[in-house]
């Protein structure tokens, strides 16, 4: 058992190395800003669906614009807002539960509303959400970490741009833009991840390694 404490304690301390958890927000403000992230995913849930019922043309320009339909129903957007949910949040635990609120509200408001309104449960494609929700908090408590430093947080800043790059840039249909929101996007998490120049070249070295290994297995699915 004390060996046990003491290998736990180490495994802390290690980690407050990389990035150290904050403590001056009270718990109302905790209980505040989850209670907000959870209302977040909902809205962005039942919006998300009503978009899919509308017609195209039926849109303001704008939203035309950016494809808004499409960039919902892929990867970029998603990840983006979770990563900004993790790094933001005041601890690791704290991004983990934040981060576990936003896809639970977001992906059950959708099928909800989905089910209610439109009479139609896609079970194959939830499935795939409901996993990502459950693997979501252990996800988080990694990115967390991606503001902290030394190389840990520098690898794990890479491999989020990397993925999000893997989504914006095909590297193997003849390197071009696959979506350009997501260009955006991707720019967007580069700006939030971002850290000294040295550092950040080894950040965007790792990204562009991670976007290979990516689209090498994962073929795009935009």
């Amino acid at each position: 058992m004390e060996k046990d404490n003491k290998e736990t304690n180490s495994l802390v301390a290690w980690l407050r190395k990389i990035r150290e958890p904050k403590k001056t927000v009270s718990l109302t403000k905790k209980l505040l800003f989850s209670l907000l992230i959870l209302l977040f995913g909902i809205a962005m849930g039942v919006g998300s669906k009503m978009l899919d019922t509308m017609a195209f043309n039926e849109l303001p320009g704008f939203l035309q614009a950016i494809d808004i339909i499409n960039l919902l129903g892929r990867l970029a957007i998603w990840i983006f807002i979770a990563v900004v949910i993790s790094v933001y949040s005041n601890s690791p635990l704290r991004a983990a539960l934040n981060t576990f609120l936003f896809f639970l509200g977001m992906v059950a408001s959708y099928y909800v509303y989905s089910m209610l309104a439109a009479g139609f449960f896609p079970r194959s494609y939830a499935m795939i959400w409901f996993a990502i929700t459950a693997v979501s908090p252990f996800l988080a408590f990694v990115c967390w970490y991606a503001k902290g430093k030394g190389w840990i947080a520098i690898v794990i800043s890479g491999l989020i741009l990397g993925v999000l790059f893997a989504q914006a840039i095909l590297l193997f249909q003849g390197i071009r833009i696959a979506n350009y929101p997501e260009v955006v996007i991707w720019i967007a998490a580069a700006v939030v991840l971002w850290r000294k120049p040295k550092e950040f070249l080894i950040e965007l070295a790792i990204c562009i390694a991670t976007a290979v290994v990516y689209q090498l297995f994962i073929p795009y699915w935009g």
